[in-house]
């Protein structure tokens, strides 16, 4: 039976798992040495791109999986299950631990802490053999990668720069954007330091001032073009500097949060194996949950026109993966090789996501 200790550090190793925006959605309770307690919740009350918590749901599962690599490096194997009447907002999942003279440690579990993402050009070098069928390995059956490469790669760079622009007027995105940078920051435990962000030292300055008020922001747009030069920097080059873009797509269209949890599952294990392989990823996920949203009938800003904006968005994403693929889509990003990023996110002490509460 593992100790106290033994479940203390599978958390340390597991609170690596990837979220979006750096959120973190998840706190721990260790129940005893053999039981380990995730508390989940999102971020759908106040985050646009967090529909009905999907996209929580996705780090849900990643953590969950980063678990189960970490224990697998003291020889045990981890059973979890979502515990039964949990809102959907605040799931909970029990998690038991079992020695297994079976289980080896993966090898993906020595990639946890230096998985990062590279939000900078990457080199336009293509994937090897080997890489190509390592991540496409890495995905259970049923899950399947649509490759977007050569003059593909360049129609994505279109659609993320529209995209890019779209997101940076949403109004209803403002909060977001100014509550998860930390500016003048190289590191941060708790959002995203605005030196890993992308943009250069001059559009940080700028940006900053921006985002002190959405007043600032819409004088920036209106009079100065100011969408422009961020969506160049920060969306159109990177969308051209890449060995390639791709979709994760499910076996089925994700329906219901244990979709998207198994979906986060799958979404580790192949950013740990293109980690491995020595590439870095981008997240490009706003397009796909805006594809959601018009998937599902519901309008997400009350500006009429930068709804419009959105579905001519959609409709070129789809032109491009495909209706089917882009329906069953749960998670979209670009890849290559390229220097280890200087600035980047990282976590909170695993003692400030302990949780004394009762779990249940």
């Amino acid at each position: 039976m593992p100790d106290l200790a033994v479940a203390e550090q599978i958390l340390d190793l597991a609170r690596w798992a990837p979220s979006g925006d750096n959120t973190q959605p998840w706190r721990f309770r260790i129940e005893s040495a053999d039981h380990i307690v995730v508390l989940g919740h999102d971020t759908r009350e106040h985050c646009v791109y967090d529909l009905r918590g999907h996209a929580s749901q996705l780090a849900h599962g990643a953590v969950l999986e980063c678990i189960a690599l970490a224990a697998s490096r003291h020889g045990l194997r981890v059973a979890s299950a979502p515990r039964a009447s949990c809102p959907d907002n605040a799931p909970i999942y029990d998690l038991r631990l079992y020695a297994d003279s079976s289980i080896a440690p993966d090898p993906l579990a020595a990639c946890i802490t230096t998985r990062t993402v590279q939000r900078r050009p990457m080199s336009r070098q293509p994937l090897t053999g080997d890489q190509r069928r390592a991540l496409e390995a890495a995905l259970s059956p049923g899950y399947a990668v649509r490759w977007l490469e050569g003059a593909d790669r360049l129609r994505m760079a279109r659609i993320l720069f529209s995209n890019g622009r779209l997101r940076l007027l949403l109004p209803e995105g403002y909060p977001l954007h100014r509550d998860i940078i930390e500016w003048g920051a190289r590191f941060s435990e708790d959002r995203i330091p605005d030196q890993a962000v992308g943009l250069d030292p001059l559009l940080r300055r700028v940006s900053r001032w921006a985002m002190h008020s959405r007043r600032r922001l819409e004088f920036l747009n209106r009079y100065l073009a100011g969408t422009v030069a961020p969506a160049l920097e920060l969306d159109f080059l990177p969308g051209l500097a890449c060995a390639a873009h791709f979709a994760l797509v499910a076996p089925s269209v994700p329906e219901t949060s244990d979709d998207f949890v198994a979906a986060g599952r799958q979404l580790l294990r192949f950013w740990l194996t293109a980690t491995q392989h020595g590439l870095h990823m981008q997240p490009e996920m706003t397009a796909l949950i805006f594809a959601q949203y018009q998937r599902q009938g519901l309008i997400f800003t009350r500006v009429p026109a930068l709804h419009r904006k959105a579905v001519r968005v959609v409709d070129q994403l789809g032109g491009l993966v495909g209706p089917d693929q882009l329906k069953r889509g749960v998670f979209m990003g670009r890849v290559g090789v390229s220097r280890a990023p200087s600035s980047r996110s990282l976590r909170m002490p695993v003692a400030q996501l302990m949780d004394s509460a009762a779990a249940g």
